[in-house]
């Protein structure tokens, strides 16, 4: 049974940084390429980042480059976003997915960003 559990979310003010992760089980990790998407209150859901199977290509949103970063550790099955200088509209829910068709997508973690 595919799995993935996200972790890592929480409130915070603007400028803050946090960590999302997401443990993977049930597939091969490391043949995968993955991503993370997020879906605002109201909003439909919204890719923010890919990541290929080897961790040596990376692709992000615009309304996120040069603020996060998307990485994996294949030993361990793990995904990650490193959220940094965090603004009010990246409040969301975070999912992370299995790519390119999302077939598989995690529960989601809540990122709060508020003063």
């Amino acid at each position: 049974e595919v799995q993935l559990v996200e972790s890592g979310g929480g409130l915070v003010q603007p400028g803050e940084s946090l960590r999302l992760s997401c443990a993977a089980s049930g597939f091969t990790f490391s043949s995968t390429d993955m991503q993370w998407a997020r879906q605002a209150p109201g909003k439909g859901r919204e890719w923010v980042s890919r990541i290929n199977k080897g961790g040596s290509s990376t692709f992000y949103a615009d309304s996120v480059k040069d603020r996060f970063t998307i990485s994996r550790d294949n030993a361990k099955s793990t995904l990650y976003l490193q959220m940094n200088s965090l603004k009010t509209e990246d409040t969301a829910v975070y999912y992370c997915g299995t790519a390119p068709l999302g077939t598989y997508w995690g529960q989601g973690t809540q990122v709060t960003v508020s003063s």
